[in-house]
């Protein structure tokens, strides 16, 4: 067993690794605004988009896999025109593992946010506007300094989230090594083969890091309640 941990082959979590850096950044990016939005607004269409943001989470991984490996293929009209125009590929290579991990990830960065944003004081956010500071202003000035837990529980769990995918990389991005072999795809080629030593090292691996993970943002949420941090 020392032995096989020795020559295990780590290259399928750096690239989850990188993976899960990558996409936890875009999603980021992107899932703070919508998230404030949700958050904020009175529109009847708001069910519709927090509905449509939450489906990764029921939608089977070979699903929602399936349908983005159906729109990015070269057969698509959305991969087609990025195919002829710039020459780009989203499908069995490490960016189409990208785009696919941003969507299925999407609600796990999304729903803290916003719960995090629903439960400030309202006043606070009132008063921030009535002293003339926009929503932009608000959101980083106000908004964020006091959900700071919240912050850290959608990006450390959209990050194990995402190192831990299977059913949607696999439909995505195949089983390439040095490209698209991350490591919940390591375990099943590993267990394919029958070689369990393998598989055990590297589902002990994941199953030590998820744990810790969470321990560490269940410590930290607990600390904050007590100082009064959302």
């Amino acid at each position: 067993m020392f032995e096989t941990l020795i020559n295990l082959d780590f290259e399928p979590f750096a690239i989850s690794f990188k993976l899960a850096f990558i996409t936890t950044i875009i999603l980021f990016t992107f899932a703070l605004p919508l998230a404030w939005w949700l958050s904020q607004t009175l529109s009847r269409t708001k069910p519709f988009f927090e509905a449509i943001t939450a489906l990764p989470i029921v939608l089977p991984p070979s699903v929602l896999g399936f349908y983005i490996l159906v729109s990015l293929s070269s057969s698509s009209p959305l991969g087609a025109f990025l195919e002829d125009n710039f020459g780009i590929s989203l499908v069995f290579n490490f960016s189409g593992l990208v785009v696919a991990s941003c969507f299925y990830s999407l609600p796990f960065m999304v729903q803290p946010l916003q719960s995090g944003f629903e439960s400030l004081n309202k006043s606070m956010l009132e008063a921030s506007y009535i002293s003339g500071k926009n929503s932009f202003t608000t959101l980083f000035k106000v908004a964020l300094p006091n959900t700071r837990a919240s912050l850290l529980t959608a990006i450390v769990v959209t990050f194990a989230h995402t190192v831990g995918e299977f059913g949607v990389v696999l439909m995505v991005g195949g089983n390439i090594p040095s490209e698209t072999k991350v490591a919940s795809v390591a375990i099943y080629e590993a267990v394919e083969i029958m070689d369990y030593t393998q598989a055990h090292l590297y589902s002990a691996i994941m199953l030590i890091m998820s744990f810790s993970v969470l321990l560490s943002v269940y410590i930290f949420n607990s600390k904050s309640k007590k100082v009064g941090i959302v």
